[in-house]
């Protein structure tokens, strides 16, 4: 098996679990669980700068995530995803968004939240992760 094949295979094997069996597992709370999973997720795999979070999505497999901009107490991102489902599913990233908002609070120290959006007709997310400057963390 050459590498592309043994990529493919993985891709197929992440599509699976992602797509099917953790829907079937989590029901209709799937997406609350993902997002507190993604949160646990990154305190686990602790970034020391948002910058890193490019690299991380990478090597994970989770796409291609730009920053497109920031403000005083927001960042916009976009994610151009690898793996979309082939059934013609939409996939939650609530999993990505709670790893964002989760980063973004640990390094800036304020409470944070992270909502994504799947534009369906490119197949990109994109993410606004929100931090409230009244709330020290």
């Amino acid at each position: 098996m050459n590498e592309k094949e043994h990529s493919h295979v993985t891709s197929f094997g992440y599509e699976l679990i992602r797509d099917h069996v953790l829907a079937s597992i989590l029901g209709k709370h799937e997406k609350d669980i993902l997002y507190w999973a993604g949160k646990d997720l990154a305190r686990k795999f602790p970034l020391y700068s948002m910058e890193e979070a490019i690299t991380f999505f990478q090597e994970a497999g989770w796409g291609e995530l730009l920053l497109e901009k920031t403000a005083k107490d927001t960042a916009h991102y976009t994610l151009q995803t690898l793996n979309l489902p082939q059934s013609g599913l939409s996939r939650s990233h609530r999993l990505e968004a709670g790893f964002l908002a989760e980063q973004q609070q640990k390094i800036s120290g304020y409470l944070t939240e992270c909502y994504d959006e799947q534009l369906k007709k490119n197949g990109i997310v994109t993410f606004q992760v929100k931090w409230d400057l009244k709330t020290k963390i």
